[in-house]
């Protein structure tokens, strides 16, 4: 136990021993952040990409403020004065393995993605499956959602006149919204339907945005970056836009699938179905989607909906990682030891690299297919179809009704 102890504990040697996953395919990854302006109304998205070898650049901290912590520490009943000292301790110092600002590189167009949170997260934490896709050709922007469903967020504004003359550094401020709890009596549904709303909007909305800097337009990024967006012109391959999100981000997708025929595909990661409506299964996803599940997370009704999307539709398609917990697509899995991953239920039987694999691969050989990528990443479309190691077709769960 003693080999053991000190990467449970310190942050120092957390980094040595826990690491987020490097992107396996031939591309170098940069990150950065971007926020327009009009507050709440605006984007605020972490844009992955294909970079140039950028040895002088930091790698991206992984939860860049501590109002994660906090918002965190509300997500999960804990005090916050205890949640934000423990989360400082165990991931203060993990940084995600992409450059930050790195120099886009520019020479060919890439495919857009567009990535979707799950309920208690935020744009930093699903850096693994990003960056993989960065590494592989895609643009990938992971939004952060406004919606009071991430643990925290931000948006920037204006200091008043008398602030100002405080803090002469900015004259911009950040407002923070948290996660919101469900009021006693309030019907989990109908909020989580009206929230699903709002975030297929913020996906349409980082469409836009990337479109526009692709087209040459000046976008005015109210972060500071010394990341020079000009160098995306001409570089997303416009007619090859794919959303893809876990949880309450699988039912983004789901929204967002049925309300922007630019999305050419989808894939739902552990999807949750409650917030989808129901004018939703009256045939208006009419674009291929997977649906990769966890073994843990399901349960009949929840697989149900989801059948009843895609009913005798040859492009949709359902498999399930063995040995995968609900907590198998988000960062945490790789920078929790074992005794505290299993603990809370953040890492399954399964290694968490092998299932961030399968899924990872499983998504490219879908993409290639729907999005006519000339790739090779045809060579896992047997997982697309639940066949190889550790992965079903379909579903673990028992679907017959009940006696």
């Amino acid at each position: 136990l003693s080999v053991k102890a000190p990467m449970e504990m310190g942050s120092s040697s957390t980094e040595k021993f826990y690491r987020i996953p490097e992107g396996k395919g031939p591309h170098s990854v940069g990150c950065t952040d971007l926020m327009t302006e009009n507050a709440v109304e605006g984007s605020f998205l972490r844009l992955y990409y294909p970079s140039c070898n950028a040895t002088d650049n930091e790698e991206a901290p992984w939860i860049p403020d501590k109002e994660y912590y906090q918002g965190l520490s509300d997500f999960l009943n804990m005090y916050r004065v205890v949640g934000e000292r423990l989360f400082q301790y165990y991931v203060g110092s993990v940084t995600c393995p992409a450059k930050s600002n790195a120099t886009f590189k520019p020479g060919e167009k890439y495919p857009l993605l567009v990535f979707s949170h799950g309920l208690g997260a935020f744009r930093t934490i699903y850096s693994a499956i990003c960056i993989e896709m960065a590494s592989q050709g895609f643009i990938v922007a992971a939004v952060e959602h406004r919606d009071e469903s991430a643990s925290a967020t931000y948006y920037c504004k204006k200091k008043s006149i008398s602030e100002r003359q405080e803090e002469s550094k900015s004259n911009m401020e950040k407002e923070w919204i948290y996660y919101r709890k469900l009021k006693t009596g309030e019907e989990e549904r109908c909020l989580r339907h009206k929230q699903v709303q709002q975030r297929a909007q913020e996906c349409i909305k980082a469409v836009n945005l990337i479109l526009k800097i692709n087209s040459g337009e000046e976008v005015m990024n109210v972060l500071n970056s010394n990341f020079d967006w000009n160098s995306l012109k001409d570089s997303v391959d416009t007619s090859r836009i794919a959303v893809m999100g876990h949880s309450f981000g699988g039912a983004t997708v789901i929204e967002s699938l049925s309300k922007e025929i630019r999305f050419r595909c989808g894939i739902a990661l552990d999807a949750w179905m409650l917030p989808v409506g129901d004018d939703i299964y009256q045939n208006s996803v009419q674009q291929p989607l997977l649906f990769i599940n966890s073994e843990k997370f399901q349960w009949a009704d929840n697989i149900l909906k989801m059948k009843k999307l895609s009913s005798n539709d040859t492009n949709k398609k359902m498999i399930t990682i063995k040995g995968s917990v609900h907590q198998s697509f988000p960062d945490f899995t790789f920078v929790s030891g074992g005794i505290i991953g299993r603990f809370f239920k953040l890492k399954g039987e399964i290694d968490p690299n092998e299932a961030i694999d399968i899924s990872n691969h499983a998504s490219l050989a879908f993409l290639q297919k729907h999005l006519s990528l000339k790739k090779d990443f045809d060579k896992w479309d047997s997982l697309v179809d639940g066949i190889g190691p550790n992965v079903i077709p379909g579903t673990n769960i028992d679907l017959s009704p009940a006696e």
